[in-house]
């Protein structure tokens, strides 16, 4: 069976990572598991397709045990399901289930946003040449993300957006919050390319306010940023559903 996954390297060759040293199984394991996820947010792992742990190290021209740690991973992640005794297959999301992410993931930007009211130490003083540089790199991925949506690039879109987001959170902190949201971003984002992916042209429909969020949030403007976040939100969710409904 053909999963359709890129090899990270050549069957049998040692895979390419950055640095010196060995590869360890920690770093192969998270190698396929990134390259998998990426499969899934291309849309070349569809939802509900089934593969197991020897295709897929096959695939790889690796051992099995790190390809079965990384599926393990992207299973307690929620992008794939254990299927007893045949594997795993990548999970399928309804329409009610984006819902419930974007509701989740509102709260959890909300909280950086009381943060940002109660005077959290990173915004504390706006001119913070430390603060004014991270705001400044979260801003040129917001505008790489906004080129990218305006095309109807949605790889290059996803990946700019997942970094704006991971980024923007770390400046609040604290990074469970930062790794909560990363991953509830990553889930919305599986279950809304299962949609988007079936549109032939997608520039003009993919939304492209990051930069604006960034600018309110420099401002300390908490009232705009929310305001920022649910049109983002109200947009995201009328456009799944009419695909869906489609």
């Amino acid at each position: 069976m053909d999963v359709r996954v890129r090899h990270p390297h050549a069957p049998g060759d040692a895979p390419t990572m950055p640095g010196n040293g060995a590869v360890t199984r920690s770093t192969l394991r998270q190698q396929i598991a990134d390259a998998l996820r990426d499969e899934v947010l291309a849309g070349r792992l569809q939802p509900g397709q089934a593969f197991t742990v020897k295709e897929i190290a096959e695939q790889y021209g690796v051992s099995a045990t790190p390809v079965r740690e990384a599926l393990v991973d992207l299973s307690a992640q929620g992008l794939l399901e254990a299927d007893q005794h045949r594997g795993f297959r990548v999970r399928e999301y309804s329409l009610g289930d984006f819902r419930g992410m974007i509701e989740a993931r509102t709260l959890v930007i909300d909280g950086m946003f009381r943060a940002l009211d109660a005077g959290h130490e990173a915004f504390r003083d706006p001119g913070n040449p430390r603060t004014s540089a991270a705001l400044a790199v979260v801003r040129r991925r917001g505008e790489e993300a906004q080129r990218a949506a305006g095309s109807g690039d949605l790889t290059v879109l996803i990946g700019y957006d997942l970094r704006f987001w991971r980024e923007l959170s770390a400046l609040f902190g604290n990074p469970y919050l930062g790794d909560f949201l990363h991953r509830l971003r990553v889930q919305s984002w599986v279950c809304a390319v299962q949609h988007l992916r079936r549109l032939p042209d997608l520039r003009g429909m993919l939304w492209a306010g990051h930069t604006a969020l960034v600018d309110a949030l420099a401002a300390r403007d908490t009232a705009a940023a929310r305001a920022v976040v649910a049109e983002y939100n109200a947009h995201s969710l009328a456009l799944i559903e009419r695909l869906a409904a489609a």
